[in-house]
């Protein structure tokens, strides 16, 4: 079962911040916000706080309280959770001027988070699609990891037991994800480092693909091949029942 603040958590840090990557890899994405130069503060009492600015044709999330056009309010992380599931509204308290942007390209971007997130009929034939899915579904669930890792019960008791440094998940000749360790708490960056403590590789997107949709589990796929490790391999062995919960939160 599911924490509402934990998830909260992952639906804001992880999910939302999927609207960065649509922004740069999805032109149709891109032209519904050409010319916009706004951000949107997102405050859950009892939960998240977080920014999402959009200028320039770029989007980034950012935690915490920061200056914004737009700010939304939400009365619990319950209250944010039905929201994202299309079941609630916010509370707007700042940027009346600017519902349009709410009501339409923000809707919109949502829609195309769903669409990309959540695959139905043969979509995922298409090898244009399949990579966005599997690239913005990495990203949503490693970002996830390190929300339950700081929040989740469980999460926070392998998280103490990860050696502090840089773990480094990589597919091969595609993204990276830099997963930083110190003293318990776990953080998020894209990209790769020069010198990761550990690292998670997988040999493609397809393989990527099979492991974060469960339809291949870590042990089998690093005995034949298809994922390695290397470095320091106790950051990886804590950090394995941590993304056992991921489906959890993003289900």
């Amino acid at each position: 079962m599911s924490d509402s603040l934990v998830k909260a958590r992952c639906n804001l840090f992880a999910v939302l911040r999927g609207i960065e990557y649509l922004l740069e890899n999805d032109s149709e994405s891109a032209e519904m916000v050409k010319g916009t130069n706004l951000s949107i503060q997102f405050i859950v009492k009892n939960g998240p706080i977080g920014n999402l600015s959009i200028k320039n044709g770029k989007g980034e999330m950012l935690e915490g309280k920061h200056k914004s056009n737009i700010v939304l309010y939400f009365t619990s992380p319950d209250h944010f959770n039905r929201m994202i599931d299309g079941k609630a509204n916010p509370i707007p308290l700042k940027g009346f001027t600017k519902l349009g942007f709410l009501t339409g390209p923000f809707m919109k971007l949502a829609d195309k988070l769903n669409y990309y997130l959540r695959p139905e009929g043969d979509l995922l034939k298409n090898p244009d699609y399949f990579k966005i899915n599997t690239e913005m579904t990495a990203y949503a669930a490693f970002f996830a990891l390190a929300e339950i890792a700081n929040y989740d019960r469980m999460g926070k008791m392998s998280g103490k037991s990860m050696p502090d440094g840089i773990l480094q998940v990589k597919v091969e000749d595609g993204i990276g994800i830099q997963i930083k360790v110190s003293r318990g708490n776990l953080s998020c960056t894209k990209g790769d480092h020069k010198d990761p403590r550990a690292v998670l590789s997988f040999r493609n997107l397809d393989v990527a693909h099979q492991v974060l949709n469960g339809k291949l589990d870590t042990f089998t796929g690093l005995g034949n091949g298809k994922m390695s490790m290397k470095g320091f391999i106790p950051m990886l062995d804590n950090m394995n029942p941590i993304l056992d919960l991921v489906p959890v939160y993003l289900s």
